[in-house]
């Protein structure tokens, strides 16, 4: 192995005081969902092992441990339906990608909008199920993302083809969107029978600890993503290249930088929380559950990168034990030739 260049995860464990749990509809709902996203036959046999070998059922049940049976399978469905845009644009150009997102977002706008196509299909069996009781603030909101999320992933298409990254402060602005996690904390309302007024989104406290809360997730999935991304050649929509680009500096010491920042993070996040004004009683339970969600999705992400194969592989306990990530070459660099030692 020692041929393979590595470098230390950063342990966000460690920084991390937030409890973690798993919902107890997981293995039912799960199934229903993978079932479902799996008859509309998105990918090709290699893409499918893939996409399966992620496990976004279980990253539902470690992020919205509380969710109802509905609730998760809504929940399931819609990481599934985040899963096959991101998979497609992956691979697309800026305007291929753009009309991708356009597709769903035509959908999740427009009940009567049917252009044939499967991704229209998905779009409108998850916009069923999240419309039959969303609340009327939630869901403007949730659209009003929407908009925003396939903006930024039609941006990061663009990136790509001209081969761009970045500053450190304009990526940290296109991730809180194309990383869609938005979008899933746009769920929590709809989860817990919420529908709060636009007031307590717009509050400076409440903004604070929910940007450091979807910042911690985008950063920690950027470091752990970081080898399956540049193994692919998809590594400048990522935080650790961004880094090393704009501070000059190698990659153990960019994720040696994402652990102090995502401390940093952490801390202001349980601050933020502590100095949270007060809307009146009822607003207030309902702000307090808010904010429990966003820390059951910090934590749930955290758990939830350790037990499954997307970012690590079948090595993926190896990693969590010891901490190292070892860099995958890159499809090109392997050789059938010679002893093809690189492959592994």
């Amino acid at each position: 192995m020692n041929h393979l260049q590595s470098f230390a995860l950063p342990d966000l464990f460690t920084v991390c005081p937030l409890e973690g749990d798993t919902n107890p509809h997981y293995k039912e709902a799960g199934a229903e969902s993978a079932d479902w996203i799996n008859s509309y036959n998105v990918f090709t046999d290699s893409k499918k092992a893939f996409f399966m070998q992620g496990c976004n059922e279980l990253l539902v049940a470690h992020t919205y441990p509380y969710a109802g049976y509905e609730q998760f399978r809504t929940c399931c469905d819609f990481v599934n339906l985040l899963f096959v845009v991101d998979e497609v644009s992956d691979e697309q150009d800026g305007k291929d990608a753009r009309a991708t997102g356009q597709i769903y977002l035509n959908t999740m706008r427009d009940p009567d909008f049917d252009d044939g196509s499967t991704l229209c299909k998905i779009t409108k069996d998850f916009r069923k199920r999240y419309m039959s009781s969303a609340g009327p603030n939630t869901a403007r909101r949730f659209l009003e993302h929407c908009g925003d999320y396939i903006e930024c992933v039609s941006k990061e298409a663009e990136l790509r083809e001209q081969g761009e990254v970045l500053n450190l402060a304009s990526f940290i602005d296109l991730r809180r969107e194309n990383s869609a996690i938005r979008l899933c904390f746009g769920l929590f309302e709809y989860v817990l029978g919420l529908d709060l007024p636009q007031e307590v989104f717009d509050d400076p406290t409440f903004k604070e600890a929910y940007w450091a809360a979807a910042d911690m997730v985008c950063w920690a999935n950027d470091v752990y993503s970081y080898d399956m991304e540049q193994s692919k050649g998809l590594s400048g929509n990522n935080i650790v290249t961004v880094l090393m680009k704009h501070k000059n500096i190698g990659l153990q010491a960019a994720s040696d930088y994402i652990g102090l920042y995502f401390e940093g993070l952490m801390n202001h996040y349980l601050d933020a929380r502590k100095r949270l004004p007060s809307w009146g009683p009822e607003i207030d339970v309902g702000v307090a559950r808010y904010m429990d969600a966003t820390a059951h999705w910090v934590r749930g992400n955290l758990d939830w990168s350790f037990e499954t194969q997307r970012y690590f592989g079948a090595r993926f306990l190896e990693v969590k034990q010891t901490g190292i990530v070892y860099l995958s070459p890159h499809p090109e660099l392997i050789v059938d030739s010679d002893s093809g030692s690189e492959s592994e």
